[in-house]
């Protein structure tokens, strides 16, 4: 696909992905938009709304290679990036390298591996490589991180510290869907031929489209209003630690991934906005006692009140 065509195709591949997880058409553009934005995503939500699903169709669709990994708590660093095995017959150790070497890779119950295996993938995260018995690795790109966890269950689980979360772009959920939209998945599955998506794209297009979306404009003021947001968490009386200055470089990279799949070439307030939540919600640690599941939305939609947008100047 010609480079000048990868936005105008963005429209197919979101509609291509909407036909086999019904219901879920936000969730969809953003999981795409942090795949443009280079960031992986952490997909919180309980068993059974489709994240398996949704992974695998993404993989297929941007015409990738796709691996899933199920995180258990005897799942090893070695099962995730590989190992060295010696071959007597030519005398020598030989890498083989593990699951971790495709393009979007799907950590299903994140929480459940030990933190030393949840450490190994979130390195190569970071790193875009892996080290196995001294020798370094790079990984394929585009490389695409899905993990996915269950927040009801606490037994057998390693919760992700903050340091590791922040490596995720951006936290998603699917929740459960309108009724309308259930009657018309279990139609799709049941009762109709579920026949796996066509590629929209190839892994070249993918790296073009990344390319194109650094190039997204954000004008001064748009700029401004980010990291008035961004700072904004700082202070807040609920927060006890807010954004990075690294949180307001990805929510830059994600507002441009948002307005290019919208199908323009600069960012809006509206843009920032739509992307704040995503990127903010896992990395703001909350001084509250009384901690529930809804006080960091509640305080992000309380930032996103507070904080003045900024206005379109009048052409002179």
């Amino acid at each position: 696909m010609e480079t000048k065509s990868l936005q105008s195709a963005m429209p197919a591949v979101i509609d291509a992905l909407a036909e086999k997880v019904v219901g879920q058409r936000d969730t969809i553009e953003l999981l795409v938009a942090a795949c443009l934005a280079r960031g992986h995503v952490l997909l919180e939500d309980v068993p059974g709304t489709g994240k398996t699903r949704l992974a695998s169709s993404f993989g297929r669709v941007l015409g990738l290679d796709y691996r899933r990994i199920q995180g258990t708590p005897d799942l090893l660093p070695s099962d995730v990036v590989g190992t060295t095995i010696f071959h007597p017959q030519e005398g020598e150790f030989r890498f083989h390298p593990g699951p971790i070497f495709t393009n979007v890779l799907l950590m299903d119950e994140i929480n459940r591996a030990t933190p030393r295996t949840q450490a190994a993938l979130l390195e190569a995260m970071a790193e875009g490589q892996v080290s196995a018995d001294g020798t370094t690795s790079p990984l394929p790109l585009p490389f695409f991180v899905i993990a996915t966890a269950n927040p009801i269950e606490s037994q057998g689980v390693f919760p992700l510290p903050e340091a590791q979360l922040d490596r995720f772009l951006v936290q998603l959920k699917l929740g459960y869907v309108s009724i309308d939209e259930e009657m018309d998945m279990v139609r799709r599955v049941v009762f109709r031929d579920d026949a796996p998506v066509q590629p929209v794209l190839t892994g070249s297009d993918v790296l073009a489209a990344q390319a194109e979306v650094r190039a997204t404009h954000v004008s001064d003021d748009v700029l401004r209003y980010l990291v008035d947001l961004c700072r904004a968490t700082r202070s807040h009386d609920q927060v006890a630690l807010g954004a990075s200055p690294r949180s307001v470089v990805l929510l830059t990279q994600y507002a441009q991934a948002l307005a290019y799949i919208a199908g323009r070439d600069f960012v809006t307030p509206d843009d920032v906005k739509r992307g704040f939540a995503p990127v903010m919600t896992h990395r703001l640690q909350l001084n509250v006692d009384w901690m529930d599941a809804e006080a960091g939305a509640r305080i992000v939609n309380e930032l996103l009140e507070a904080v003045p947008v900024p206005h379109e100047r009048e052409e002179g």
